[in-house]
């Protein structure tokens, strides 16, 4: 299945009573990371506009992306590949990534280009499952090609190693919803008491998918020109032309030593 085949098919998951309820625990977990937060511009990206995330944060202006586009996109709406986000560099004060990680070839690009356009001291908010669940164990021993399976499924750890390397410290992380993938919509809602922060940790070893918040952490460029001075040239005299002459060498003679006389000679 095609990327952007999977994309829709996985949209198309979350109007179903199994995606509607996780889509709900996940605006309630972002909306709890991000109440405290606040600045001029938040960038959601997603793999459907109709997902919305953080609504009602604390940001000027709110935009989302979308990679299919369709009549009647809002002007918040971006149409958008997620590995190439056309916005500038440090542009943006929140970014939401929500499971397009999960349905990217490149999902370490997804990734780099999210914290690119962050600025310093910006947060980073990621959503996408989590292979150390139930979920993920229903993955590895289905054939199912359908959605939610046909996503990646990652560790919160391999994240958090990603975030390291782009220089943002994870401030927050947890995983969300601890019932198995039922279809049942009333089967679900009396599952709900596995969702209790202490008994569904003790119980499950984690939840259908992880959310991270991390801050971005690099600092601003330094200036490292050096401004030297202009060095002051002192006027020396000229140096006269060297002798090519080699100087004789001074032969000293010892008292005790007799000079030797030529032949025909008188000693002395």
């Amino acid at each position: 299945m095609k990327q952007l085949q999977r994309q829709q098919a996985f949209e198309s998951w979350f109007q179903s009573p199994l995606g509607r309820a996780v889509f709900r625990d996940q605006q309630d977990r972002v909306a709890n990371l991000t109440q405290s937060l606040t600045g001029a511009r938040q960038l959601v990206v997603g793999v459907s506009h109709d997902l919305p995330l953080a609504a009602n944060s604390d940001f000027t202006q709110r935009m989302r992306t979308t990679p299919i586009w369709t009549s009647g996109l809002s002007d918040n709406v971006v149409v958008c590949r997620s590995e190439e986000l056309p916005f500038p560099s440090e542009s943006m004060d929140l970014v939401v990534v929500h499971h397009a990680q999960d349905f990217s070839g490149w999902p370490h690009q997804v990734v780099r280009e999210a914290s690119r356009v962050l600025r310093s001291c910006g947060y980073l908010v990621m959503v996408g499952f989590n292979a150390l669940s139930y979920w993920g164990l229903c993955k590895l021993v289905s054939r199912d090609q359908k959605a939610p399976w046909c996503g990646r499924f990652m560790t919160r750890f391999r994240l958090e190693d990603w975030l390291n390397l782009l220089e943002s410290e994870v401030e927050h992380a947890e995983t969300g919803f601890f019932r198995p993938p039922l279809k049942n919509e009333q089967t679900l809602d009396r599952l709900r008491i596995l969702e209790g922060r202490e008994p569904a940790q003790r119980v499950m070893p984690g939840g259908a998918y992880y959310c991270l918040l991390a801050q971005k952490r690099v600092l601003a460029p330094t200036d490292r020109r050096r401004y030297w001075r202009p060095a002051k040239v002192l006027p020396l005299p000229a140096a006269g032309p060297v002798s090519a002459r080699v100087p004789r060498p001074i032969i000293r003679r010892s008292a005790n030593v007799r000079p030797f006389n030529r032949p025909g000679e008188p000693r002395s």
